[in-house]
């Protein structure tokens, strides 16, 4: 069966328009999360990681568009674009496009927006994406909330090995909107400080946005410095509770072991977890549980929402895409926030980001309806 790598790829944040400047900001451990005041999204203040939107206007207008976007479309074709054009990938039939996204074009339903509602269908935004660079087939919509990320990615590896394709573009994006974080907000689920994963005075929640790509192919000749190789992929729904997670952590622990069979690798053999970590209490409780199960619970392991917050749908390939330069630099991100362990089990929390010769880390990610998924990936050299 052919090897599947993720290789070229993009990240829009807080930090600015591409993965080095979210990969600079980490490496020196500079949260992107500020504290936002605009009651016509929130009454209170809150905490988040916003993406600069004069600087996307910028970069999107020299895409030369024919007509007008939304904003997360923007996000999302800027990204991909800067990918498309690193990739050199012409875009025939057996060329793929994935977008994952929780909430998508959500934001057009508020009374004031300019679109019309039917854009906030996700149908619509796979098209617009996809005549937008002119893909021959049909955009797929990964939508399973906090796990669309790595789910996208899973799909994309299945989809290769069933020979539908022979590269597969991933794009992933979600914003901060009123939508949302009244949402969490009903949870009392926002924390009024920066999210502290796994720490035992976190109190909750940040919510942030960020548009990212990659592209995902069979081809070793289109690989770059930090690609990586997917051993391994599995996903579980535990079934548990519309928003709460298994208080036994049993889907992300079948999830994983299933990823470790999958990959034949022994639980010794992962060098890092980037964990899905949101900084709630019940969330962080169920992964603790979850990685002792399944006995890599000595793995270092970090959570990036103390950089970005939680940014959704997109979480799963942002932070995939972190950990493949984590793991090609030989360096340990700390889970930004953590001072004391504040969960039942133990965990090796990475508190200093450090130095560690690496080639294997597993990738996480938990969700509400109790979905779950892990994907293990490999250094390679191109």
């Amino acid at each position: 069966m052919d090897s599947v790598y993720l290789s070229h790829n993009n990240i829009v944040s807080a930090y600015g328009l591409d993965s080095a400047a979210a990969i600079n900001g980490i490496k020196n451990e500079v949260s992107g999360l500020t504290l936002v005041n605009d009651p016509d999204v929130l009454p209170n203040p809150f905490y988040s990681s916003l993406i600069d939107q004069k600087s996307v206007h910028e970069a999107f207008s020299k895409l030369n568009p024919q007509e007008a976007y939304t904003r997360l479309e923007q996000i999302l074709l800027v990204s991909l674009a800067d990918t498309l054009k690193k990739s050199g990938i012409l875009l025939t039939d057996r060329v793929g496009l994935i977008i994952s996204t929780t909430k998508g074009n959500i934001d057009v339903l508020d009374a004031d927006s300019p679109f019309d509602e039917n854009r906030a269908y996700l149908s619509e935004l796979g098209e617009k994406i996809k005549s937008f660079f002119g893909f021959k087939n049909e955009a797929l919509v990964v939508s399973n909330a906090c796990v669309s990320g790595v789910l996208a990615l899973a799909v994309a590896k299945r989809l290769i090995h069933q020979k539908r394709y022979d590269h597969v573009f991933v794009v992933a994006g979600d914003l901060v909107s009123k939508f949302i974080l009244s949402g969490f907000n009903s949870f009392q689920a926002l924390s009024e400080s920066p999210c502290r994963p796994y720490c035992k005075t976190r109190a909750g929640i940040n919510i942030g946005e960020v548009g990212c790509s990659i592209l995902v192919t069979k081809d070793k000749d289109r690989l770059i410095d930090a690609s990586v190789r997917i051993l391994g992929e599995a996903s579980c729904n535990d079934a548990n509770h519309i928003s709460g997670p298994s208080r036994t952590g049993e889907g992300l622990y079948r999830s994983i072991t299933s990823a470790m069979d999958q990959a034949q690798l022994a639980p010794k053999a992962i060098d890092f977890i980037s964990a899905h970590g949101t900084a709630t209490m019940y969330n962080d409780e169920m992964e603790a549980i979850a990685f002792n199960r399944a006995h890599i619970q000595d793995s270092p392991l970090n959570s990036l929402k103390g950089y970005f917050g939680h940014t959704l749908g997109a979480s799963g390939l942002l932070e995939t895409i972190i950990g493949m330069y984590s793991l090609h630099s030989n360096t340990l991100f700390a889970s930004l926030g953590f001072q004391e362990l504040g969960v039942s089990q133990p965990l090796n929390i990475i508190q200093e980001t450090s130095a560690k010769e690496s080639s294997v880390f597993l990738k996480t990610a938990s969700g509400f309806g109790g979905c779950n998924t892990a994907a293990i990936f490999q250094k390679v050299n191109p």
